[in-house]
């Protein structure tokens, strides 16, 4: 005989009214502490968050400004600024730099000298500042990379203007080059209080008239409000701060004077500077021999750095500002001048040069070029000698 099990039905039903009671206790519970969780976030902490979410999808990128152009005294240009295209990376957003640099390669030309040269500066950076990888880039390389921008996130392309000196050598020592910003420019430039003046700016004057008058040229950097997507592609201007140009500097100096004096050099090593006598300006400062400046725009690579630092002939010393020379016959004619005014002598008087200068009580003597001496001199012989 087959036993027969009774249920109770009351009990049953009891027990399933407890456990839905418990369950929407357990759901009132769940929803109360989300409810609870979404008042904390959207209402107490409303602020912080709005402010939160309005700095991911807005973007302050710093606008820098034109530097200005250098002339000559008749408005010949002497350093200019041409405008193109570069690849900046932005480090903090980028997880893996080399691999990214081996799958950009594909798309555009990454040389092993741009990546060194991107580890020098980000050495000298803050990670999240962005820092130039390639200039100067062919519309063919824009195209492809904006393709495939989706794959690199961190990297961007940017237009900005790049200085140039079309008479590459001639007058390289006065006018100087502007070089990519360094450990001691960053320093200075703290230690002076400008970092935002120079926010997104690559390049600082390092020589010559574009060091002396950086103030000058470099302008003042403004910035603009970008409404970024999540993708970080910028979608519209929000707000714009305008940058002001740099402004523009006229030399004394006369380009064709200067390469006149320059050509007459030769292959000779020498300084020369040729001053107006009327109002002191400099019309032509030479130091020979000289270099392109255009070589330290981008940042000199190793090879011609070492070239111009181990040279013989050493090409970066200025020659006219930072040698000393003996004066030669240079100094005959204003010694002349100074015998006339001061009535020591006239034009026609003579005196026997013997070949030697001593002076009174004074044992040594000076040789003169020519041996014996020159005879009996008047001043006008005295001096062409």
């Amino acid at each position: 005989m087959i036993g027969i099990a009774i249920k109770n039905r009351d009990a049953e039903l009891t027990v399933f009214r407890n456990r839905v009671l418990v369950g929407g206790i357990v759901i009132l519970i769940a929803f109360g502490a989300l409810a609870a969780r979404m008042f904390y976030l959207q209402v107490i902490k409303r602020d912080y968050f709005h402010t939160l979410a309005e700095a991911n999808r807005i973007s302050v990128v710093p606008v820098v400004p034109n530097r200005g152009i250098i002339t000559d005294r008749n408005g010949v240009v002497l350093a200019a600024n041409y405008s193109a295209y570069t690849l900046r990376v932005t480090p903090s957003k980028v997880k893996n730099m080399d691999a990214a640099f081996d799958a950009l390669a594909g798309i555009i030309d990454i040389q092993p000298r741009d990546r060194r040269r991107f580890k020098r500066l980000l050495e000298d950076s803050k990670n999240f500042e962005s820092l130039p990888l390639r200039n100067r880039l062919s519309d063919e390389e824009i195209a492809r990379f904006a393709v495939n921008r989706f794959r690199f996130p961190g990297f961007e392309i940017s237009a900005g203007l790049f200085r140039n000196y079309p008479f590459g050598e001639v007058g390289s020592h006065a006018i100087g080059y502007i070089n990519r910003i360094n450990a001691a420019d960053i320093k200075r430039i703290e230690a002076n209080n400008l970092t935002v003046n120079y926010k997104g700016t690559d390049h600082i004057g390092t020589f010559g008239v574009e060091r002396s008058y950086e103030a000058e040229l470099h302008g003042t950097t403004g910035s603009e409000q970008v409404e970024i997507d999540s993708g970080g592609r910028a979608i519209r201007s929000l707000a714009k701060s305008a940058s002001i140009a740099g402004n523009n500097l006229t030399l004394a100096l006369d380009i064709k004077l200067q390469k006149i004096a320059e050509e007459a050099f030769g292959e000779f090593r020498g300084g020369l500077v040729a001053i107006d006598p009327s109002n002191g300006e400099i019309l032509a400062l030479v130091s020979k021999p000289g270099f392109d400046p255009n070589l330290f725009v981008d940042g000199i690579d190793p090879q011609n750095w070492d070239l111009l630092n181990n040279s013989p002939d050493k090409p970066l010393l200025n020659r006219a500002l930072q040698s000393a020379y003996p004066p030669g016959s240079t100094i005959k004619p204003f010694l002349a001048l100074a015998a006339l005014e001061s009535g020591k002598r006239t034009p026609a008087q003579s005196i026997r040069d013997p070949g030697y200068f001593a002076l009174p009580n004074v044992a040594r003597r000076w040789s003169d070029d020519k041996p014996g001496g020159h005879g009996v001199v008047d001043m006008h012989k005295s001096i062409v000698a």
